[in-house]
């Protein structure tokens, strides 16, 4: 019975996203959503661009095993990224009338600055985008009890995420994501309050993660190794996932720059007061059924929520639960498939090839977004890493690599080419360096790499310009 609901839920969502394709007439529909759409869509959208696996498996599940301090980076640094991007970057870019990130840095910085911050952008989507596909593996073989194995599962979400996103582009993601958010919160409040009954009150959790020492270890102890640990840590998401393409490409599709603001900012906020609930329920089956968790634990701790939600409670709560996780994890597949897909066809696709008509532009988008999404299926059944380690990853590259030269592009006056490439030369360099030979430091190599790009770009700007001048047209 739980299976044709969410049969059904899926085959509504498919058909939710195709008709999203009736509005997609130009590229610029497909990539932005004709930049039209209004504050409760944007803010939807905003939402969902995290609130997906990690944040219902991945998240929870580290913080059953290492507490509040285990889970800085996301959800607090993941909802700091969108509050940052609305209150610092929303504004500035909208005005710029881009299509991509990319588009930023060869405007202001050059054609190699756009290649290398193209390709930075869309390795980091590898394990983001994977982390997704994964847990849609998760959910199929969970759901099947067995039938469906976890890469068949994997193939059967990626073919979902790839069809609609592949005709629908940005109106599929926005309208999907609209009606998902809906649905999550609806379906994740309802199950709060029967868990909530069954582990006889929210406070009778709390006050049991806090007799667990679940809450002491969120800040750092005040030594330098503790405190560079967390910072390392908070800004790899709050500030390296600032120049994404998902993030910036659904501040686009907003009406007008208020609303680009706007919706970033209450994304943000919602994205950070919403992700307590997975939390919530997560240790109230630490209170209800510590059996199950300590066996699930030693299992796959990712698997603990929903197998406390099949075992533990009755058909309905089991149909919005899986609803709102299926709802999470394909508002955010979708999104960060079709990031990479419009970043690599626009800035590393489209310039190597003769001119193109509008309709040919879109049907290449189209095309990548089936290749790329072909390709992390098969890059999901590789890997295994935890869906959190994928996630937490994924944003070191454009730390080290973008966030400085896009940050001064915009705020200082004396960035320039010269600027832009010496510290994104710096701060992968230093970065991998500490990846590979300093691994035993206090120093955490993402933290070095941002350090670095800092530098490399007031060097660069300040002594190199003459070596590397910059485009005549550069704004």
């Amino acid at each position: 019975m739980l299976n044709t609901f969410v049969i059904a839920y899926l085959v509504v969502s498919i058909a939710i996203g195709l008709l999203a394709t009736l509005r997609v007439k130009n590229s610029r529909d497909f990539i932005s959503a004709g930049r039209s759409l209004p504050l409760s869509v944007v803010t939807a959208t905003m939402f969902a661009t995290w609130f997906g696996s990690e944040s219902i498996l991945g998240a929870p599940s580290t913080f059953l095993d290492e507490g509040l301090g285990g889970i800085v980076a996301d959800p607090f640094g993941a909802a700091f990224c969108l509050i940052f991007a609305g209150m610092f970057f929303a504004r500035a870019l909208y005005r710029r009338n881009l299509l991509t990130i990319g588009d930023f840095f060869r405007d202001r910085y050059g054609r190699e600055a756009e290649v290398i911050t193209s390709v930075a952008i869309m390795l980091s989507y590898l394990g983001w985008v994977s982390a997704q596909m994964i847990a849609l593996g998760v959910i199929f073989s969970s759901l099947s009890g067995g039938s469906i194995s976890h890469d068949e599962g994997i193939l059967i979400g990626s073919a979902i995420v790839i069809f609609y996103t592949m005709f629908g582009g940005m109106w599929s993601v926005a309208v999907t994501s609209f009606v998902q958010m809906i649905i999550i919160i609806v379906a994740l409040l309802v199950i709060t309050y029967v868990v909530a009954g069954n582990a006889g009150g929210v406070m009778v959790v709390v006050d049991h993660a806090q007799a667990a020492g679940k809450f002491e270890d969120f800040w750092p102890e005040m030594s330098a190794a503790s405190m560079l640990a967390w910072i390392g840590a908070f800004v790899t998401l709050a500030l390296g996932s600032i120049p994404q393409q998902d993030v910036f490409q659904r501040m686009n599709t907003a009406k007008n720059e208020n609303i680009a603001v706007a919706g970033s900012i209450l994304g943000g906020v919602g994205y950070l007061l919403f992700c307590m609930v997975p939390l919530f329920l997560t240790y109230a089956a630490v209170v209800i059924d510590p059996a199950m968790v300590e066996r699930v634990m030693g299992e796959d701790p990712q698997q603990v929520l929903p197998t406390f939600i099949q075992s533990d409670l009755p058909l309905l709560m089991q149909v919005l639960f899986f609803g709102a996780l299926l709802s999470a994890i394909m508002s955010t597949a979708s999104g960060t498939l079709l990031a990479p897909s419009t970043v690599f066809t626009e800035n590393l696709l489209k310039p190597l090839l003769p001119a193109q008509t509008d309709k040919q532009f879109l049907f290449m988008l189209r095309a990548v977004v089936l290749g790329f999404g072909t390709f992390i299926g098969w890059y999901a059944m590789q890997s295994d890493a935890t869906i959190f380690e994928m996630v937490e990853n994924a944003y070191k590259v454009t730390l080290v690599a973008v966030f400085v030269p896009l940050t001064a592009g915009i705020y200082w006056s004396k960035a320039n080419r010269a600027g832009a490439l010496t510290s994104m030369a710096f701060g992968v360099v230093v970065w991998l360096s500490f990846e590979l030979w300093a691994a035993e430091g206090i120093w955490p190599p993402q933290l070095a790499g941002l350090l670095a790009s800092i530098i490399g770009m007031w060097f660069g700007a300040t002594f190199l310009s003459r070596l590397l001048p910059s485009p005549a047209n550069a704004r």
